[in-house]
């Protein structure tokens, strides 16, 4: 339900924010992330807790999302390394958010603190630039971005890649206690594992494009993932399948961040559209997750984890060559 929300009102909020009125919009959404993260920590049950989440995720399209557009409007000769330091931030977050739990040893706590952060990123936001750029946007300028083809290649791969990265990530706790068949605390560190893997991929990446254009860099790390992550099915044993697992974290890094750069390039000037039109198609890519599980319910997980090949494979097929020398560089 709370991403049926985001389905409803990210798009609004991403075209109204290209239609000068973005500072209010990310202005409110903080509030109401704050609001929501407040709702969370004192939640009695499952009822108001569903509320929370409700107004979290709107709110957090419009705080966080329209801020990640913003900044790709600051700077839009460096989508993708822009776009490449905001992944290493997510990252540094996701290693970060179990110790602060562990710091808290309560969830709702937690919560607290996060609302009191985002209170006071909002009022720092205040003193940003936002708006300036005209009304360019527009619901009509949305639908026609949809129809064009590269828009919709780079919106294709956002959601494809995901089955390398969140998707493969969601299941894979699950995937080592009931197919490997080790313990929840196993299970534990090789999501660890993972976690630090990514951080270190994001770090990677940024050094790299620093010389080599973002889509040679994908093309690259799916042919590697395409020939590990069979060797990771296949292979017997807890370690081996934890380091292969690990590289497969690193490498994935990158596809993300490049993706959607490409996706903001493709609309200059209008950032808001680029983060609205991504929700839409956000919809489909909320049916890889159920994929995967109707399959492991047929199937079993290990035979639905060859699903995530699908990823790598798309991407060497979507991804196109860098055309000459320095091109996509600048992106």
């Amino acid at each position: 339900m709370p991403g049926l929300a985001s389905l409803v009102f990210e798009p609004v909020i991403g075209v109204l924010g290209d239609m000068g009125r973005r500072r209010a919009l990310v202005l409110s959404g903080g509030l109401g992330f704050a609001a929501a993260l407040v709702l969370a920590a004192v939640a009695p049950g499952f009822g108001l807790l569903l509320g929370a989440f409700l107004l979290m995720f709107p709110s957090s399209g419009a705080f966080v999302s329209l801020s990640q557009a913003t900044l790709m409007d600051l700077a839009p000769a460096m989508h993708e390394r822009n776009m490449a330091r905001w992944t290493l931030a997510g990252s540094a977050g996701v290693a970060a958010g179990p110790l602060l739990f562990l710091a808290t040893r309560s969830w709702r706590w937690t919560f607290v603190g996060l609302a009191v952060v985002a209170l006071a990123l909002t009022v720092f936001v205040r003193r940003l630039p936002f708006d300036g750029r005209g009304e360019r946007g527009g619901f009509r300028t949305a639908l026609a971005a949809l129809r064009r083809r590269e828009v919709l290649r780079w919106l294709a791969l956002l959601e494809l890649q995901d089955l390398g990265g969140d998707v493969l990530y969601g299941y894979l706790a699950l995937y080592f206690v009931d197919v490997v068949g080790v313990s929840a605390r196993a299970a534990a560190l090789v999501v660890g594992v993972w976690t630090v893997s990514d951080l270190v991929g994001n770090l990677i990446l940024l050094r790299f494009l620093r010389h080599v254009p973002g889509t040679s860099y994908v093309r690259a790390t799916a042919l590697a993932v395409a020939v590990l992550f069979p060797l990771f099915q296949l292979a017997d044993g807890l370690w081996p399948k934890v380091v292969l697992i690990g590289l497969v974290g690193a490498l994935h890094s990158g596809w993300y961040p490049v993706a959607k750069g490409r996706l903001y390039a493709e609309l200059p000037g209008l950032s808001g559209t680029a983060m609205g039109i991504s929700t839409v198609t956000g919809l489909l890519g909320s049916a890889l997750p159920l994929a995967v599980g109707l399959l492991a319910g047929r199937f079993g997980l290990h035979d639905a984890f060859w699903l995530v090949l699908i990823a790598p494979v798309a991407l060497l097929v979507g991804v196109p060559r860098a055309s000459k020398k320095g091109a996509d560089r600048k992106v």
